[in-house]
């Protein structure tokens, strides 16, 4: 799909030259916005990929009982990979179980759950 969609591109992004060549203008530009819808959809589906992992990174860390969920968000926010990294490395392992009292994910090892305090 996406060789396809970039196939697309590449030949409108050249009939888009050989028209503003031969003095069209109007198909360069309609040429140029197709070109421009491709490379916006990818931008997007960035940022919304990358706001995903913030929330991941959030409630990850919050199920774990770490204190600081927002700062670790921030941290990848800022840095990116090698934040996710960091964070991968640093945070509290074991398993994850659900709580019999609010339903939220905590550590098994955890003595209390850091979403309702109960036992």
């Amino acid at each position: 799909m996406h060789r396809l969609e970039f196939v697309g591109t590449l030949f409108l992004a050249k009939t888009a030259a050989a028209d503003v060549q031969r003095g069209s203008d109007a198909a360069g530009a309609a040429s140029a916005c197709g070109c421009l819808g491709f490379f916006g959809f990818f931008i997007i589906a960035i940022i919304a990929l990358n706001i995903a992992l913030l929330v991941w990174v959030a409630r990850d860390a919050k199920s774990r009982g770490m204190d600081s969920s927002i700062l670790w968000m921030i941290l990848v926010m800022v840095t990116g990979l090698i934040g996710l990294i960091i964070y991968l490395c640093v945070r509290p392992q074991g398993n994850l179980v659900q709580c019999a009292h609010c339903g939220n994910r905590r550590l098994q090892v955890s003595a209390k759950c850091p979403h309702c305090g109960n036992a």
